[in-house]
């Protein structure tokens, strides 16, 4: 089961959380088995349920443990910035979104159509609807 923090971490407006919270997260990820790690699973789940800065702060501990100019780690830091994107559209700036959402997009560009389980296409079009809304 994927601990769900008890508030979204928003800066500025919600007191940040204990940095004990994430750290069976770091302690989860192992090199060669990163899609089966907690901190995977978490930063996928905080993701979809809008935990966008507890996702960033799971996901990094992938991205620490993924090659360098590998497939996944721009997967990953893909993930991270559309993290940080989705973040700032809870935050209402909307110049950062596009920013982020640029350099997300840039990293899917080095990716395939699947990479570490998940749909590069899907992900650009995840990326594309969060650009759309601060653009329409």
């Amino acid at each position: 089961m994927i601990p769900t923090p008890p508030y979204a971490y928003i800066p500025g407006q919600t007191p940040r959380h204990d940095e004990d919270l994430f750290a069976n997260l770091s302690a989860s990820v192992e090199q060669g088995n990163l899609t089966n790690s907690l901190a995977w699973r978490a930063g996928l789940h905080y993701l979809e349920f809008g935990f966008f800065w507890e996702s960033h702060e799971a996901l990094e501990q992938v991205w620490l443990a993924t090659p360098a100019n590998s497939a996944e780690r721009h997967m990953v830091q893909a993930l991270i910035q559309f993290a940080n994107a989705s973040l700032k559209s809870v935050m209402q700036r909307p110049n950062a979104v596009l920013r982020l959402c640029d350099i997300a997009n840039e990293h899917l560009s080095f990716c395939k159509s699947n990479v570490m389980e998940q749909d590069v296409k899907l992900w650009r079009h995840k990326v594309q609807k969060l650009m759309d809304t601060v653009t329409t």
